[in-house]
């Protein structure tokens, strides 16, 4: 049997179920196919900082949720950034105003998921869970998506399925963009409630107790998370495993952490877009990363994937109403090509950051021990010191979203 839906979102992580969120408001029923069952257990922080942006997008499509997300999780208050173990700047937040959505939230994204998942339920969102895409064609009346049990019909799809995506393989788009040769090891501790430490974002360029590798600290609400860049030499097996993490971590850390880790991963970490973002008969939009892998630094991974979502099912609502099939192509035409000249930008937003904390930029590099040298005389030097990690703050101009 033949399921037929207006639209279908393809993936059940946060990108996912912002789409079926987003066509939720535009009065479009939502079905969402998942390959993994439902109840699975998603491993490890990955992205745990909502921008402001992010939250506003999703307070607009699910009234409410920004709020929550902002509620449950932290904002911290300060943030340092030393350099080979001198401090070279620091600034001290004030407190988000009483009812105001704030700058950022920082949290595990399996709260993120839970919170994302009840605004579904609320929602009506159709879940279909242990459903893996094995094939995707698309013609210009629609789309055919084949999965292990079924086959599914549908006007439009948003693929939100992944870095693997089995909807962009199958329509042929290919990722574009390099992988780059730096390895960081990624940990996750849980805190300790009863005698915690500050909430404190802090960066270490060429950490002294960690053999002058760069280390991160990121608070998140109930723990940390530890970002190690590794040298180019070193053994990432080791670093990355459970031995290697409890001989490194306690020289950078409260020993008393090594036995509240509770997430290891080693990252190599792409740097590629999709060459489009939709098909040739424009009916799939990808989103996420299904659309695009970036570093992490700047946060501009989900925080990207957010408004794709958003701004893909504005394009297939105005498809859905066009009265021409030209009307409708173009509709789908202008949301990826918005959200294509987005991914580039913030590719290169990543990549920058990248190179700033690599350090093998000579330019950079001299700038920044000269930097790290005046930054007590010149504080807007150890600002610099502070954003470079993280790449631009703005988004690219003409787009109807900051990221």
């Amino acid at each position: 049997m033949t399921n037929i839906r207006e639209v279908l979102v393809i993936g059940a992580g946060p990108v996912g179920m912002t789409a079926a969120l987003a066509l939720h408001s535009q009065g479009i029923h939502a079905t969402i196919i998942e390959a993994e069952p439902e109840g699975r257990e998603r491993a490890g922080s990955r992205a745990i900082y909502l921008h402001k942006e992010t939250l506003k997008l999703l307070e607009l499509i699910s009234p409410g949720l920004g709020f929550e997300l902002a509620d449950i999780g932290i904002v911290w208050p300060v943030k340092k950034t030393y350099y080979r173990g001198e401090p070279v700047y620091k600034r001290v937040y004030e407190p988000p105003a009483p009812k105001t959505i704030p700058a950022f939230s920082s949290l595990h994204q399996h709260e993120i998921e839970k919170a994302l998942f009840k605004a579904c339920q609320a929602a009506n969102v159709e879940f279909v869970w242990g459903e893996p895409v094995k094939d995707v064609v698309t013609s210009n009346e629609g789309v055919t998506i084949e999965t292990e049990n079924d086959v599914w019909k549908a006007k439009y799809v948003v693929a939100a399925d992944g870095a693997h995506s089995a909807v962009r393989k199958s329509v042929g788009i290919k990722f574009e963009g390099p992988r780059t040769s730096d390895a960081f090891v990624v940990v996750d501790v849980k805190e300790d409630e009863e005698n915690p430490l500050p909430i404190e974002r802090t960066f270490h360029y060429q950490h002294p107790d960690a053999g002058g590798r760069n280390v991160m600290y990121v608070p998140f609400a109930g723990g940390w998370r530890i970002d190690l860049q590794l040298f180019e030499e070193d053994d990432r097996a080791f670093y990355g495993s459970e031995e290697g993490v409890r001989e490194w971590l306690p020289k950078v850390m409260d020993p008393k952490y090594i036995e509240r880790i509770s997430w290891i991963s080693t990252y190599t970490f792409y740097q590629v877009v999709a060459e489009s973002y939709t098909d040739e008969n424009r009916r799939i939009i990808l989103a996420g990363e299904a659309a695009h892998l970036f570093a992490p630094f700047g946060a501009r991974g989900l925080n990207s994937g957010v408004p794709d979502a958003i701004v893909g099912v504005q394009g297939i609502a105005s498809a859905l109403k066009s009265e021409t099939n030209e009307e409708a192509r173009g509709a789908i035409e202008a949301v990826a090509n918005e959200r294509l000249s987005a991914g580039l930008y913030n590719r290169e937003c990543s990549n920058l950051a990248l190179e700033h904390i690599q350090g093998t930029n000579e330019e950079i590099k001299l700038k920044r021990e000269i930097s790290a040298f005046l930054a007590p005389h010149i504080p807007k030097l150890g600002k610099w010191l502070d954003e470079g990690p993280f790449g631009p703050r703005s988004g690219p101009p003409a787009l109807s979203t900051k990221y």
